[in-house]
């Protein structure tokens, strides 16, 4: 699997939790191991332009996704083919207002919007109520394994 990340916010960021998060998700999703998929950490200015651009929407958001080759999630029988997710871009600065808010580690806040980009990347969407539950029952689940996973392998600094 090929996970890039890419920090040009300013913020340090746990890159290899970040590259662990990715791995870890697309595995439990059946996604082909030859999958490429990248995530950009970027300042408010920088996502701010973005979120005007893609989602004519004005100020900074949190995350981002731009999905490429449209791959969805496989199953234990039938993994996706190769291919290309996508980028996500994050903003840490806004993701740390989040943290704060939610009341928790900024690095959680990071790892809850990369897999909520992830699942934007495969398909997932929120904009009904039946696949908003869909998708943050995903996501749930995804971050609860991964932390796990991180204890067991004693990866994780909580």
């Amino acid at each position: 699997m090929s996970v890039e990340v890419n920090n040009e916010s300013g913020v340090p960021v746990d890159e290899a939790a970040i590259q662990r998060l990715i791995t870890f998700a697309l595995d439990s999703l059946h996604v082909h191991p030859d999958a490429e998929v990248a995530v950009v950490f970027v300042d408010e200015a920088a996502m701010e332009q973005l979120h005007v651009q893609w989602m004519d929407e004005p100020g900074p958001t949190d995350v981002l996704s731009f999905p490429m080759d449209e791959l969805r999630p496989g199953t234990e029988e039938h993994e996706t083919p190769p291919g290309l997710l996508g980028d996500i871009v994050v903003c840490p600065q806004v993701a740390q207002v989040q943290a704060e808010q939610a009341g928790h580690s900024l690095l959680d806040e990071i790892e809850l919007l990369t897999a909520h980009g992830l699942l934007h990347l495969l398909g997932f969407d929120h904009a009904e109520p039946e696949e908003e539950r869909e998708m943050f029952g995903l996501q749930r689940d995804i971050l609860a394994g991964f932390a796990a996973d991180e204890k067991k392998r004693g990866s994780r600094r909580r």
